[in-house]
C-alpha cells in the first residue's frame, strides 16, 4: 500500500514540476494563438465562447485541452486562424473576409451594445481587447453608434527565447461602421504585431500584466438573494428531518426505559456507522496533502 502512495506522491509531483516548465522558442518558430471567450465587460462571470459571434474561424474548430484550473475559469480555448511566429514583425497581414447578413449584424450589433470584450491566449498569456467601440448620443433623443475593430495590432515583448508579456490594441485604427448598413456587407480582418526585447525575467513575467477588468463590478442583488432563499430553505429541510428522526429515536429510548429489556436494543439505522468516523483511511498523510492543495486551489480561483 505504502508503494502506491508514493508511486502517487512521485507522479503528481512530476506532473507539478513538467506544468511549471517555461517553453523556450526559436526565432520564426509558430506560436499557437488560442481566441477563448467573449462577455460583456461589467460581468466578467457571464462568458460565451468566441465562435459563437460571427467573426473569422477555420473550417475545422479544434479546441485545447484544459487544465483543472482554467475549466473552473470558463476557459473555451480553440485554434484560431492568426499565424504570428517568434520575434516576426509585420504591418499587416489579412486574417479572413466575412460577409455579413442581417442576423450577424445584429449579433455584432448588440454585443457592441453591452460593451463585450475578447480574450485570446498566447503561449499562456491573456491577450484582452474590446470587439467595437460604442459611441453615444445625447440622452434625448436616445441613439447611439457601433463600430466594429477590424484591424488588432499585437505588442509581444521577450527575453532570450521567452515570450514575456502580450497585448493588443486599436491606437490608430479607423473602425468599420454598423449603422444604417446594408446587408449583406463585406468586412476584411487584418491584424500586424510588433516584438521587443525586454529585461525582464521569465518567472516575473506575470508582473507585467496590466489590469483589463474594473475593480468595482455590478453587483446582481437578485442572484445573491435568491442563493440566500435557497440555502435558508435546504437548511429548514435538513433541521426538519433530523428533528422527525431525533423525535423518533427519543419516543423510542422512552418506550424502552418504561418496558425494561422486553424490546430489542440493537442499534439500527445511522447509528451502525457511527464509529466509522473515527477509522483512518489508507494513504491518510497523502489524502491530507490533496484536500489541502485542493482547498488551495479553490481560494485561488475565488480571489
Amino acid at each position: 500500500m505504502w508503494r502506491a502512495c508514493l508511486l502517487l506522491g512521485l507522479l503528481l509531483l512530476l506532473l507539478l514540476i513538467l506544468s511549471s516548465a517555461a517553453t523556450q522558442y526559436e526565432d520564426n518558430q509558430k506560436i499557437s494563438l488560442f481566441v477563448n471567450k467573449v462577455g460583456p465587460y461589467f460581468n466578467p462571470q457571464e462568458t460565451y465562447h468566441y465562435y459563437s459571434l460571427p467573426v473569422c474561424r477555420p473550417d475545422k474548430i479544434e479546441h485545447r485541452s484544459l487544465t483543472l484550473g482554467e475549466v473552473l475559469d470558463g476557459d473555451r480555448m480553440a485554434m484560431s486562424l492568426y499565424e504570428i511566429t517568434f520575434k516576426e514583425t509585420f504591418d499587416q497581414k489579412v486574417l479572413c473576409k466575412l460577409i455579413l447578413g442581417n442576423e450577424d449584424v445584429s449579433i455584432l450589433q448588440n454585443a457592441i451594445e453591452d460593451l463585450y470584450y475578447f480574450e485570446f491566449v498566447y503561449d499562456d498569456l491573456p491577450i484582452r481587447g474590446f470587439l467595437g467601440h460604442l459611441e453615444e448620443g445625447p440622452v434625448l433623443p436616445h441613439n447611439h453608434k457601433t463600430y466594429l475593430w477590424t484591424h488588432l495590432h499585437f505588442t509581444f515583448e521577450y527575453n532570450g527565447n521567452q515570450v514575456i508579456s502580450a497585448n493588443v490594441s486599436t491606437n490608430g485604427v479607423v473602425p468599420v461602421s454598423l449603422n444604417d448598413v446594408t446587408p449583406p456587407m463585406e468586412i476584411t480582418h487584418t491584424y500586424s504585431a510588433r516584438w521587443f526585447p525586454t529585461k525582464l525575467s521569465y518567472e516575473d513575467r506575470n508582473t507585467r500584466q496590466q489590469v483589463f477588468f474594473p475593480k468595482s463590478l455590478e453587483i446582481h442583488w437578485l442572484s445573491i438573494i435568491n442563493s440566500v432563499v435557497l440555502v435558508i430553505l435546504l437548511l429548514g429541510f435538513v433541521m426538519l428531518i433530523l428533528l422527525r428522526v431525533l423525535r423518533n429515536d427519543f419516543a423510542r429510548y422512552n418506550i424502552i426505559d418504561e418496558e425494561g429489556d422486553e424490546i430489542d436494543q440493537d442499534e439500527y439505522g445511522w447509528k451502525i456507522i457511527h464509529t466509522d468516523v473515527f477509522r483512518f483511511p489508507p494513504c491518510q498523510n497523502l489524502l491530507c496533502a490533496i484536500l489541502g492543495q485542493w482547498h488551495h486551489v479553490m481560494s485561488c480561483d475565488s480571489v
